[in-house]
């Protein structure tokens, strides 16, 4: 470890500035005689005029100080061990973080090396002599941050490995489920396999809904979607690439010595109360194999309709066109939009005992009590279109299908809602009109789509503004142009606060937590019903709607707003500016 650096001391920090080049002498002059009125330090004046940084001035007091200088690089590079002697309430109270030892002492990153109160009690919190170096606050902030989160997660990690099973799909159905927790392994797999533990199950801990693992030049990327979004967590290596590989196609029951071909598998997890499904793609690219995860939480169902995000006159439209006795229900939108959620939550509000509930699915998402659920298994022919023709056979009352996917499953489902049962699903489209001529397009009559559909729901999810840090903030031009669909709504925007997350430990520094649905509800009745009839396109569809009160994702979207429930940046990520400008 080397020793500490001794920097040649200035008695001015003044002249330190100009002697390093951070800041001229004729910024000096003015600063010195701003300084006079204002009665700041010099530091604070000269990042506030705008003429150096704030580590050029922490730079410059190191000198002026005779003390390290520890740049935000230096006090990320902390060892986590190192880091928690010092209490993380502590640490954030006085703006401080461990920074590595040298000869049994520990030397510490502080704003203020010349506070003797606190060094002294941290001399004693930490049972070591303490050696203080300088760190700009904002640096020792965002370690502070970062490192802590680290400590916590780790810990929380190593009890969720512990209880973590692993359970591949047997060679036949006969046998069930396999326990491959501890198959196939060695003392020289031991490290690979813990590596792939901890990487699942911080994925749980983290509320991930797909692992991405992919190698770089110089590591291996390892990214969870939290929230819809993508956050890189981890860089293990290049050199553990292989094993990770092999271990994920030997739990998923995949060919080891593939790596040509695609290749899609799937394994269970059994985690303290949780049991989750977990669908494995792997693509040959140009850089080596890369492996995306998805996890599918098999746990009961348990979320309302009330629970979606839906506004009072959204939810009224919905409830009336799901508890009628026959017809279809589509919900439309992008994998990953919470479609399934809805279907489920809808299941949810309208079973009874009186009822014979079936749905067929790809995969059963969530386990419902009172629902028979049938799992599609195409490679020994239980396609969708093969169950649906059985399930007639059944005397079902409702059907939820995971998604029409042809032609022969989109024909089954619309007669089966026109012989008196009423029909859930899903379809891939942007928006509701789209999901009318998307259905067509598969190959349904236009006479048959009119006289089967009830309603057609598009959906999105937005991320939620983080509770914990929550401010309200003046959106700038950027913002307030792209809000603006019409000149007329700019004065709709005026008067309205607007809020975002600061990012904190809770919400990972994104500054959001959670999500929210927005919908675009468009009921197939009367006129809407003869344009269908009539073969129109989408875009005369969706006038006709609008006029008759259909309001779109965008402006659902912009209620999240006014609620102060998202952001304005996030409704621009997730929905399209529907007026010319």
């Amino acid at each position: 470890m080397e020793a500490i650096k001794h920097l040649p001391p200035f008695s001015k920090l003044g002249d330190i500035l100009v002697a390093d080049g951070a800041i001229s002498q004729e910024q000096l002059k003015k600063t010195l005689a701003e300084q006079q009125y204002s009665g700041e330090r010099l530091g604070s004046l000269l990042i506030k005029l705008g003429f150096t940084v704030e580590e050029n001035v922490y730079r410059g007091l190191s000198r002026q100080m005779d003390i390290e200088f520890l740049d935000n690089d230096q006090v990320l590079e902390a060892s986590e061990d190192v880091v928690k002697i010092i209490p993380e309430a502590f640490a954030r109270e006085n703006t401080l973080i461990a920074n590595r030892l040298v000869d049994g002492q520990v030397v510490v990153a502080m704003v203020d090396p010349e506070d003797i109160i606190s060094i002294d009690n941290l001399q004693k919190l930490a049972g070591k002599k303490v050696i203080p170096a300088l760190a700009t606050p904002s640096g020792i902030r965002a370690a502070v941050e970062q490192l802590y989160v680290r400590i916590r997660k780790a810990s929380d990690v190593k009890d969720v490995i512990g209880d973590l099973q692993i359970f591949a799909e047997s060679e036949s159905d006969e046998e069930g489920m396999v326990d491959m927790t501890k198959a196939d392994t060695t003392v020289e797999d031991a490290p690979i396999v813990k590596l792939v533990n901890m990487i699942i199950a911080d994925g749980l801990k983290e509320r991930a809904t797909d692992i991405h693992i992919e190698y770089q030049d110089e590591f291996v990327s390892v990214r969870y979607r939290i929230d819809g979004v993508l956050q890189e967590v981890m860089t293990p290596p290049h050199s553990s690439h292989p094993g990770i590989i092999s271990r994920i196609k030997i739990i998923s029951r995949l060919n080891i010595a593939e790596k040509r071909l695609p290749q899609d598998g799937r394994f269970s997890i059994k985690a303290a109360d949780r049991e989750v499904d977990v669908r494995v793609s792997i693509l040959p690219t140009v850089n080596g194999e890369k492996i995306v995860m998805r996890l599918l939480d098999k746990t009961s169902f348990s979320r309302s309709l009330s629970q979606l995000g839906m506004e009072a006159d959204f939810f009224r439209i919905f409830k009336r066109n799901i508890v009628q006795p026959y017809g279809m229900v589509i919900v439309s939108g992008p994998t990953g939009s919470g479609k399934s959620t809805t279907l489920y939550a809808s299941l949810s509000e309208i079973k009874s005992p009186d009822d014979n509930i079936t749905t067929v699915e790809d995969p059963v998402e969530y386990h419902s009590s009172g629902i028979n659920q049938v799992q599609v298994k195409p490679k020994i022919g239980l396609t969708f279109s093969a169950a649906l023709r059985s399930i007639l056979r059944q005397d079902p009352d409702k059907l939820l299908i995971g998604e029409i996917r042809d032609g022969e499953t989109a024909d089954i489902a619309v007669k089966f809602s026109l012989t008196g049962h009423i029909v859930f699903t899903t379809l891939h489209a942007n928006d509701a009109p789209s999901t009318i001529t998307r259905l067509i397009d598969i190959g349904v009559p236009p006479f048959l789509v009119g006289s089967c559909l009830l309603l057609v729901m598009a959906q999105r999810l937005v991320r939620k503004i983080c509770t914990k840090c929550k401010y309200e903030y003046i959106p700038d031009e950027f913002e307030m142009t792209a809000l603006a669909m019409t000149e007329g709504e700019k004065a709709r925007w005026k008067d309205m606060k607007f809020y975002r997350g600061k990012g904190c430990v809770h919400c990972r520094n994104t500054g959001y937590y959670d999500r929210n649905g927005i919908f675009e509800l468009l009921e197939v009745k009367g006129p809407i019903k003869r344009l269908i009839f009539d073969s129109a396109n989408q875009e005369e569809i969706r006038e006709e709607a609008v006029r008759r009160g259909m309001v779109s994702l965008r402006e659902a979207a912009f209620r999240k707003i006014a609620a102060g429930t998202t952001t304005v940046r996030e409704v621009l990520r997730v929905t399209v500016q529907e007026y010319d400008d």
